[in-house]
């Protein structure tokens, strides 16, 4: 059967092609060597369950190990006799133990106290000659139950009694999968279940192995699927591309490659994985729908994102603040040399089709654009797109505060380009270049390239210094032409009153300038 890319469930070496993990389960049995606990905390399909499967067989050879998850047994929660109960049937299923150690985990049902269950265990660490290791996956599903806490209590003072009892007194190491780490459950838990939260896993060490996938990695996947389809690809530019596209989200990699293998019919070039990425991007997903459900559901986190993909804000990157841990929890942000970065080019753009349709579906009619009126045989007027954007924002936005446009600003020009471009054509925003003062978006449509800079306006020092990065950048990115949209609320209006070109270190540069009068 041939190989394909998986985007649901666990990956398996032997059906899907996947980026070869080793490096990182090498890190994870470093852990699990020195008898450590800890929690593999990442967003939702992030590769959590894929790396516990395949560190079961890594770390078969020297420990038994258990792998078990609570995930569909609400019925074992009911009682301390029910857990444990429930707790000896997934031991005496998993997979890869002894006959011997069925029977023992079935011969002990009659366990009632969590007491009863500690004894338990530390009889069978001691009885056998491997120490025993227990991974525990999908325990989102389980850390808002308060006998789950009171499980990994227990498991807590066993570790603690360690020094005293001695190392095979209890599990040599148990790992934890799950978005949230179970250190941090006040995220989690409720206003009106506060009182649960006691800090059950303090003794479980940091997991800082990074779970992204390189672009070597993601190249040597690509190999393989080559050297079966023969397609001509340039597997290193398309690795570095998909890199540049995901972060190396593990999901997000398998999207693209299913995408362009199965959508696009093997369109393995850079057109053909930005193609997929709109289909992505688009929602029909469980990632999109998660961050849908998620800025609905945390006004703070919905307004920090926005200040960030939007405005440009910066932050430093410190995870003291809650906001900041959830959004770091679910991968929406990343450290990137101490400031907090987008994750990922396909969140980001995830997040501006989120908040540009909610723009659009509040303001109907403000933003009416006809997108034939921007087309000349077949090709992008990103001139008269400039200019009819001005006189739109300064005809309807007039008698607006200024102070709208100022937040609003680059929202609404994402509003008025996305209906011209969709279909053809797609954008997106470069990082390295936004903060609250400027933001760079690269749009392709047919093929061509447009460089686009939105800024405001603090001077005409500050605007010279803007035509020169975005000619500066123009020449990097080969461009002979940019585009430059400023943002004015002045009291008096700049002299411009027209957009006109600007030649600027042998770049032509179109630059207009939005007027909004502060009052």
């Amino acid at each position: 059967m041939a190989k394909e890319f998986n985007t649901t469930g666990c990956c398996n070496p032997a059906r899907h092609y996947m980026v070869n993990i080793d490096d990182k389960l090498a890190k994870i049995r470093e852990l699990v060597d020195k008898g450590l606990y800890f929690t593999i905390n990442r967003a939702r399909q992030f590769g959590k369950t894929t790396t516990m499967k395949m560190l079961l067989g890594k770390l078969s050879n020297i420990y038994q190990v258990y792998q078990i998850s609570f995930e569909t047994d609400a019925d074992m929660f009911s009682s301390q006799e029910d857990f444990c109960r429930g707790l000896f049937a997934k031991l005496s299923k998993a997979a890869y133990i002894p006959q011997s150690q069925i029977e023992f985990w079935k011969s002990n049902h009659n366990c009632k106290t969590f007491e009863d269950l500690s004894d338990v265990i530390t009889e069978f660490c001691l009885s056998q000659n491997k120490p025993v290791v227990l991974m525990i996956d999908e325990v989102d599903k389980s850390t808002d139950n308060q006998l789950f806490l009171h499980f990994l209590g227990m498991l807590r003072n066993k570790y603690l009694d360690r020094d005293t009892n001695g190392m095979n007194s209890t599990f040599h190491s148990v790992i934890l999968a799950g978005v949230y780490d179970v250190k941090n459950l006040k995220l989690k838990i409720r206003s009106d279940e506060e009182q649960k939260y006691n800090s059950p896993w303090n003794i479980a060490v940091r997991f800082n192995v990074d779970m992204s996938l390189s672009a070597e990695g993601i190249k040597g996947m690509l190999d393989e699927y080559e050297s079966d389809y023969h397609t001509g690809m340039d597997t290193k530019l398309i690795a570095d591309e998909i890199r540049r596209m995901t972060s190396g989200y593990p999901v997000l990699v398998s999207y693209l490659c299913s995408l362009t293998h199965e959508e696009l019919e093997g369109n393995w070039t850079i057109e053909g994985i930005n193609k997929a990425a709109k289909y992505i991007i688009i929602g029909n997903n469980t990632l999109a729908d998660d961050i849908s459900k998620n800025l609905g559901n945390n006004k703070e986190l919905k307004d920090f994102i926005y200040s960030i993909s939007v405005n440009g804000e910066t932050y430093t990157y410190n995870l003291t603040d809650e906001i900041l841990k959830i959004a770091d929890m679910y991968s929406y942000i990343k450290d990137v040399d101490g400031h907090v970065t987008i994750h990922n080019a396909i969140f980001e753009e995830i997040f501006h089709e989120y908040f540009s349709i909610r723009y659009q579906r509040e303001n109907s009619g403000k933003i009416s654009v006809t997108k034939s009126e921007y087309i000349l045989s077949g090709k992008l007027n990103m001139e008269y797109i400039i200019e009819r954007f001005k006189d739109l924002l300064e005809e309807e936005y007039r008698d607006e505060d200024a102070e709208f446009l100022e937040r609003q600003g680059r929202l609404l020009f994402l509003c008025f380009l996305k209906p011209i471009i969709n279909g053809t054509g797609y954008y997106y925003v470069e990082p390295q270049t936004r903060d609250n003062k400027r933001m760079d978006i690269v749009v392709n449509y047919a093929g061509e390239e447009f460089l686009i800079e939105l800024k405001l306006w603090y001077g005409n020092k500050y605007e010279r210094k803007g035509e020169d990065q975005v000619s500066e950048y123009a020449n990097v990115r080969g461009l002979k032409k940019a585009y430059l949209i400023t943002f004015s609320f002045l009291k008096k209006k700049v002299v411009q009153t027209v957009p006109e070109w600007k030649t600027v270190n042998g770049v032509d540069v179109y630059e207009g300038i939005i007027w909004a009068k502060r009052r």
